[in-house]
């Protein structure tokens, strides 16, 4: 397991989102739902399907997620006028406030745990794990063909 992609990006994965949890814990917001704000902010009015797909997350996780941040008065959902059975998602001016003040605390946390890496592999790294879940894509879509 000391060798294993999957586990150690696991452990990997689990140990930034607990650092990134301690650092926002004032804003009563978590890993999680941060990214999926963050990704609203990034492209206001986007249709749910499509915020799913650009979180990582399925579509019963996003629909928790939304209805999480809704309830906290972070996002807005509106139907969509040209299709009834989509919802618009929009920020709302305290969303827009948190994330003004939380990005550099997530920019921190990644500029921290890199702190052992060279800008150079910090980019191969990316670039690394971009090429594994596209990878991990393409052999899940041939199975569900």
């Amino acid at each position: 397991m000391d060798r294993s992609i999957g586990f150690l990006m696991g452990v990997t994965y689990r140990k930034l989102s607990n650092l990134l949890l301690q650092r926002l814990r004032n804003y009563d917001i978590t890993p999680e739902q941060w990214s999926v704000l963050h990704r609203i902010y990034e492209q206001e009015g986007t249709i749910q399907k499509d915020l799913a797909l650009r979180s990582g997350k399925d579509k019963p996780t996003t629909t928790r997620i939304l209805d999480t941040l809704e309830a906290k008065g972070l996002i807005k959902k509106q139907p969509d006028a040209s299709d009834r059975r989509s919802t618009l998602i929009f920020m709302s001016v305290k969303g827009s406030r948190l994330i003004a003040e939380t990005v550099s605390i997530e920019q921190q946390v990644i500029k921290d745990a890199t702190a052992g890496i060279s800008d150079e592999e910090h980019n191969l790294l990316i670039d690394l794990l971009l090429r594994i879940g596209d990878t991990i894509s393409g052999i899940s879509d041939q199975q569900h063909e």
